[in-house]
Order: structure tokens, then C-alpha cells, then sequence
């Protein structure tokens, strides 16, 4: 059975049930078994989980560690009455000398202001758009469950309908998009047992807000 990708998941009329060793399943693997990852993080009132951000917090301290450093050893010398360095005499010069409306001065501007734009909305956005947040049944744990994860779980339970060929699931925080292909029986008859099992996958992934189920069927296309 092949892995899904981010947020997708499919299969091609592979068996969504595999062998297992322990007897206590009897033999099988179900999609309870599947593990659901638990953050303990956030704000305590079962919003979205917020990211780290760790890479762009990096880089932004490394920048600014760099430039401070830089200007406070020139400072420093010329302090000690030796001359400034180049970068900052030519530097101060153009600044002096270029109109506002020049063109090298707006882009720089223009530059600036993407990237000061760039940090707030990282400040002010969650992030972890791959995390769905569940449920809290106890007030000091929160969990997560990953839309890859809730992706599986809903194709293998749409691969148990009868008629099922093979399915295709996309997963977002607002829309869980089923397209399955049925080789038997109405198309009809099988998009109504797939509202009502994926319905109700839906609802036992427990999920702070289920996703909208959207589900579409139809028939393989002939080869030759």
C-alpha cells in the first residue's frame, strides 16, 4: 500500500487491512491502531497549535547579531580615533547624495518593507497548517492529530464500502475532499454508504472542527 504525500492519501485497489502478529487484534491491523500524536503546547483555549518557527527566528538572530556586531566594532574604532570603515563612509555618503524618489532607494525601501511584512505576519500567524486540532477531554492536555494521518484513516474506511475501486483523499482544516472509482453496483447507492461511513470516521477522529466531507464517485476510464 503505498504511502500518502502531505495531506493525500491513495490507494489502488490494495487491501486496507493488513496481517498482524499480535492476537490480541485478531489477526488484523484496524484504523483505531493508528497512532495519533499529542502536543503538549499552546495557549490552553483549544485554538490552532502555534509553530516555533525556529528557522526564520534563527536567521533573523544570526542577521542581527551579525550587523550589531559589526557596527559596534566600528564604532568602537573610530572611538579609538581610527578611521570608519569603508562600507560605512560610502554608505553614509549615498544616503546623503541620493534623492528619495531615486530608484535604488525605493527598491531598498521596497525590500525592506516585504521583509518587515514577512515577520509580522510569521508573528501573528499559528502555523503547523498540517496539525488538526482535537478535542480537549482533559483541561491540561491538548492533542493533535496530522491531516496525513486523518487522511489514511478516512481512505481505508471508504475502501471498506462495497464497490470501492480505489480512493483518493486531500484533507484540510476546513474540507476533507473524497474521490473514490467503483468497478460495481450504482454509483448512487455507493456515494450513500460513503456519506454515512466517512461520516462517521469523521466524527470519531474526534476533531475540535470536522472538516466538511465532499465525496465524489464514479467509474474507471476504459483502456484500449
Amino acid at each position: 500500500m503505498s504511502e500518502p504525500q502531505g495531506s493525500e492519501g491513495t490507494t489502488q485497489r490494495l487491501p486496507v487491512i493488513e496481517k498482524d502478529t499480535d492476537p490480541g487484534h485478531g489477526g488484523y491491523t484496524a484504523a483505531s491502531d493508528y497512532d495519533v500524536p499529542v502536543v503538549h503546547d499552546g495557549d490552553g483555549k483549544g485554538g490552532r497549535f502555534w509553530s516555533a518557527r525556529r528557522v526564520p527566528a534563527g536567521i533573523v538572530a544570526v542577521l542581527l547579531l551579525a550587523g550589531a556586531g559589526v557596527l559596534l566594532y566600528d564604532v568602537a574604532a573610530v572611538r579609538a580615533e581610527r578611521p570608519a570603515m569603508h562600507w560605512r563612509r560610502a554608505l553614509a555618503r549615498q544616503l546623503a547624495e541620493r534623492p528619495l524618489d531615486d530608484t535604488w532607494v525605493l527598491v531598498g525601501a521596497g525590500i525592506a518593507a516585504a521583509l518587515g511584512l514577512l515577520l509580522v505576519v510569521l508573528a501573528l500567524t499559528p502555523g503547523l497548517r498540517q496539525v488538526l486540532t482535537m478535542r480537549r477531554t482533559h483541561a491540561d492536555v491538548r492533542a493533535g492529530l496530522q491531516r496525513s494521518a486523518a487522511a489514511m484513516v478516512l481512505r481505508d474506511r471508504a475502501m471498506e464500502v462495497s464497490g470501492v475501486q480505489s480512493v483518493r483523499v486531500r484533507t484540510s482544516r476546513k474540507k476533507a475532499d473524497v474521490r473514490a472509482v467503483s468497478h460495481f453496483r450504482e454509483l448512487d447507492d455507493v456515494r450513500a454508504d460513503l456519506d454515512a461511513v466517512l461520516g462517521d470516521a469523521i466524527t470519531g477522529l474526534g476533531l475540535a472542527r470536522p472538516p466538511a466531507l465532499s465525496v465524489h464517485v464514479g467509474r474507471s476510464g476504459r483502456k484500449g
